[in-house]
């Protein structure tokens, strides 16, 4: 088992990842001394398929089961949650557990930040894109009226336990998914990385537990890093969001058809095309990089798109700054720019180009 500290002063908290460790959270949260009384938040699908192992360490009588998608990360779902809370008398003592992906780690989390003025929580992402991005850094939230992660609050868990024997169970999408992130990780650590990832894509997609514990692993260290420099995303934070300006967009504009991994690698396509279009890099980066994310084309489809709807979209970004779009674009791997403004055509421009890589 590997343990990456997230050094947050008073906020600081662990990240444990190995094979099989989910049977030893309780031991865990012991050493740590945080309640054993848990309120849990359980994906439906993962509830399903390893309810045996889930119920040997949770009460099921203590159990929300979620149905997770972007449509159910919502004011009804955290109503939801926070009733069902009430109901089984959580005090403040108590504490929350997110057993799940992704969306269900930002609604719980969301949920024990304004539950009483907030309440411990503990993350066990049991997806490879949320055991990347989204469980460490504290960002919890729900969408609203269509603007992904709008409401929320920065609220760091009390612990990470990330299990990969769970990824085995996860369907080709999914695993995708959590790709995409990994291909972001590429571009914005460093050229080590970067080349690791591009030789071992396919060890990766096959959930080869070797390859996958090093890339989990060094994810983990780089956000750790940046979290704790930049723990609200006053600055350096924005570099983890690369491609995702545009992938938001995307994931928006297509009614949630397509997932975020697979929206992030379609996003930094477009981001990408914007660099190149601004200058940052040159013909030969382009072609170098773009090689890496033709390498999805098959998995990744698009029926259409309208570029007009999805620069609205992009206008709504909470990172914007007077109503003006902030991207954060290449120069070299290893090397972002934040902040970067861009004209609507040149804009219109980088969608075009990006987007037809997959339509």
């Amino acid at each position: 088992m590997k343990k990456i500290k997230i050094n947050l002063n008073e906020n600081s908290y662990d990240v444990l990842i190995g094979r099989g460790i989910f049977g030893s959270l309780h031991k865990e949260v012991s050493k740590r001394k945080l309640s054993p009384e848990f309120f849990s938040v359980v994906d439906g699908n993962l509830n399903r398929l390893h309810k045996g192992k889930v119920d040997k360490l949770i009460d099921p009588k203590s159990k929300f089961i979620f149905k997770s998608g972007e449509k159910n990360k919502s004011f009804n779902t955290l109503q939801s949650i926070h009733r069902k809370m009430i109901n089984k008398k959580l005090g403040r003592s108590g504490a929350v557990l997110a057993l799940g992906g992704g969306i269900v780690g930002d609604v719980t989390g969301f949920a024990a930040a304004t539950y009483m003025r907030g309440i411990h929580y503990l993350q066990v992402p049991t997806t490879l894109l949320a055991a990347v991005d989204s469980s460490v850094g504290g960002k919890t939230g729900i969408n609203f009226d269509s603007t992904k992660n709008v409401i929320g609050s920065f609220y760091q868990p009390k612990l990470v336990l990330i299990d990969t024997d769970f990824f085995k169970t996860l369907p080709e999408e999914e695993i995708l998914c959590g790709v995409g992130e990994l291909v972001k990780y590429a571009f914005i650590i460093d050229k080590r990385f970067y080349n690791y990832l591009s030789k071992n894509l396919d060890k990766v997609l096959r959930l080869n537990p070797a390859a996958v514990e090093k890339v989990v692993v060094e994810s983990v260290k780089y956000k750790g890093a940046v979290v704790a420099q930049d723990e609200r995303e006053g600055g350096l934070r924005k570099v983890l969001n690369f491609g995702h300006t545009f992938a938001h967009a995307v994931e928006v504009e297509q009614k949630y058809k397509i997932k975020h991994g697979q929206a992030v690698i379609i996003g930094i396509a477009c981001a990408l095309q914007l660099s190149h279009k601004l200058g940052l890099i040159d013909n030969a980066a382009l072609e170098e990089h773009l090689k890496f994310i033709k390498r999805f084309q098959k998995r990744i489809r698009i029926k259409s798109y309208d570029k007009r709807k999805l620069y609205s979209i992009m206008q709504r970004d909470k990172k914007n700054k007077n109503g003006t779009i902030r991207f954060v674009l290449m120069k070299d791997v290893g090397e972002m720019l934040l902040d970067v403004e861009a004209e609507r055509k040149d804009v219109f421009e980088a969608l075009d180009k990006g987007l037809r890589l997959f339509v």
